[in-house]
């Protein structure tokens, strides 16, 4: 059976911090420029404000995906962020990503928010992919081209 848990960083750095950095690698082809440390400071913040933002997928009480998200402002407006997506090797293509989608959806829902973006690396194919399947649109690059904006709508 599936369901989420807010992440205890304490608790659960032996998963999250591999889970990230897997994600880093998947996304940018290696894993060189993740930071463990820097990373659970920075989760650690961000549960502070968005503990509901900040989940592990569970089945069968094993960690099987991650999500983060979060609220901010973007060009005036205020958004959803996803920071992360991510399923463990075994999980993805099997539908588990719907179910984070789901989440996510209903997340941004009770922040009242109507959009939210992400960011994937432009050689992220599966990533990209499954974004567009969503309803998400690429609406532009940055970081001189390393990742593209995309966008999607709280329906």
């Amino acid at each position: 059976m599936l369901h989420y848990r807010t992440i205890d960083v304490a608790k659960d750095r032996d998963t999250v911090v591999p889970f990230r950095r897997d994600s880093f690698a998947v996304s940018f082809g290696d894993d060189s420029g993740f930071d463990g440390a820097s990373y659970t400071d920075w989760l650690e913040e961000k549960i502070s404000k968005f503990p509901d933002g900040f989940v592990l997928l569970m089945e069968d009480n094993q960690p099987v995906g991650q999500l983060e998200l979060s609220i901010r402002e973007y060009q005036g407006r205020t958004i959803g962020y996803v920071h992360l997506y991510y399923l463990i090797k075994s999980k993805r293509g099997s539908g588990y990503g719907k179910e984070l989608q789901r989440y996510a959806l209903k997340f941004f829902r009770g922040q009242g928010v109507k959009e939210y973006h992400l960011r994937v690396a432009p050689d992220n194919v599966n990533a990209r992919k499954f974004y567009r399947r969503n309803g998400m649109e690429e609406v532009g690059s940055e970081l001189d081209g390393k990742v593209i904006r995309l966008q999607g709508c709280v329906e």
